[in-house]
């Protein structure tokens, strides 16, 4: 691999990119956004309200990861399946729960407002990220991605997820005519592409990462940008290399954001830590550029969109005025993320990003969507292939 593609699968790059597309912005030269300062201050208050609703200590916010989203409805769905795992090693209960994370964090795009799920054990429905986690979850509690789902239920096999199918994922997601669910094939492709990587289990990540006592956040990421380099579709390539999340801006130049897989780093966290490993330097990960996150930073007055047609039409994933919503998201996550600190007085060691996004910025930007727009979706409109968002 080149240095240039090796290079744009960095934190670093990501945020040298963002910085970039910011200045660009404050420039004056975006035919779609200008910033406001004043509105950048209502995103700070709106994170801080909702983080002092939801925590009184805010020396207790945990992560945000993909396992927040497991505990929706307050139930903690994986105290109970840890019941059923004790007397296995801390490092297998870590592979199996890297085998959960990784499947239902590659499930986690999109749903559209149209879709929802019921909870048969708890009769409780839930719409969005929290009700693909939580049909997800369910999936794998039922041994729907074992190779052996009648005797060893709880992991997930490659062999297994090369036969799955479009069909196995809608029966899981309680997918039917009223209740459509976006991207479905893509996330069935996702998933078969994750069997054929040369993993026999997602969960074998625990063997590659654990060489140590101590891991840097960004050695997950890189590790998960290596081993599942295969599993995006194909976009752009540099030197042969294919980029995955990574999209052309006709200013800044190539531009990546690597969502999913930081969303999979900070959902991995939780597993090694709970195997006796300690990961550290988690701040070197940046915010995800999603659209809560996003949305946040356009309904609070942030950035405010040049023309009406952002807010009116549904935009591909790769068109600029996206590529900018997502750069100029990542860049203003760190500015937030420090104002709020200074609120709290607290500091990054403290507070870091991964917390303040928990606290924080995505329930801000789901609130601020709520009021603004009747089925609570995002300012903007962007058309997933189950892959991106």
């Amino acid at each position: 691999m080149t240095a240039s593609a090796a290079w744009l699968r960095t934190p670093a790059a990501i945020r040298e990119r963002a910085g970039q597309m910011l200045k660009y912005v404050e420039d004056g030269r975006s035919a779609w956004f200008a910033l406001d300062a004043a509105g950048l201050e209502a995103a700070v208050q709106a994170t801080l309200s909702v983080t002092r609703q939801r925590f009184r200590d805010p020396s207790k916010i945990p992560f945000h990861s993909r396992w927040r989203h497991f505990e929706a409805g307050g139930r903690d769905r994986w105290a109970g399946l840890a019941e059923r795992l004790k007397g296995l090693p801390p490092e297998e209960v870590a592979r199996r729960r890297i085998d959960l994370a990784v499947v239902s964090v590659l499930l986690d795009a999109g749903a559209g407002g149209l879709w929802s799920y019921k909870e048969p054990a708890s009769g409780q429905s839930f719409m969005r990220s929290e009700g693909l986690a939580v049909a997800s979850f369910n999936m794998f509690a039922n041994g729907a991605f074992s190779r052996d789902s009648k005797n060893d239920p709880l992991r997930v096999d490659a062999e297994r997820l090369a036969r799955l199918t479009p069909v196995d994922l809608a029966m899981g997601f309680q997918v039917r005519g009223h209740n459509s669910l976006l991207g479905l094939e893509g996330r069935a492709e996702l998933l078969r592409k994750l069997g054929g990587v040369g993993l026999e289990r997602p969960g074998a990540l625990f063997d590659l990462l654990a060489t140590s006592k101590e891991i840097k956040a960004e050695s997950i990421l890189a590790v998960l940008l290596d081993r599942l380099q295969a599993i995006w579709p194909s976009r752009l390539e540099l030197d042969g290399v294919p980029l995955g999340d990574v999209w052309r801006h006709p200013a800044v130049g190539l531009v990546p954001f690597h969502k999913l897989s930081q969303w999979m780093s900070y959902s991995l966290v939780e597993p090694l830590e709970g195997a006796g490993l300690k990961v550290v330097e988690l701040d070197a990960l940046t915010g995800l550029p999603e659209y809560r996150n996003g949305g946040l930073l356009v309904d609070s007055g942030a950035l405010r969109p040049k023309q009406k047609l952002l807010l009116e039409k549904a935009f591909a994933p790769g068109d600029e005025a996206i590529v900018e919503w997502r750069a100029l998201t990542v860049a203003l996550l760190d500015q937030i993320a420090q104002h709020v600190r200074i609120h709290l007085k607290m500091d990054a060691a403290s507070l870091p990003l991964v917390k303040v996004l928990e606290a924080g910025t995505w329930f801000a930007g789901r609130t601020l969507a709520a009021q603004r727009r009747k089925d609570g979706g995002p300012p903007i409109a962007v058309e997933s292939d189950g892959t991106v968002f």
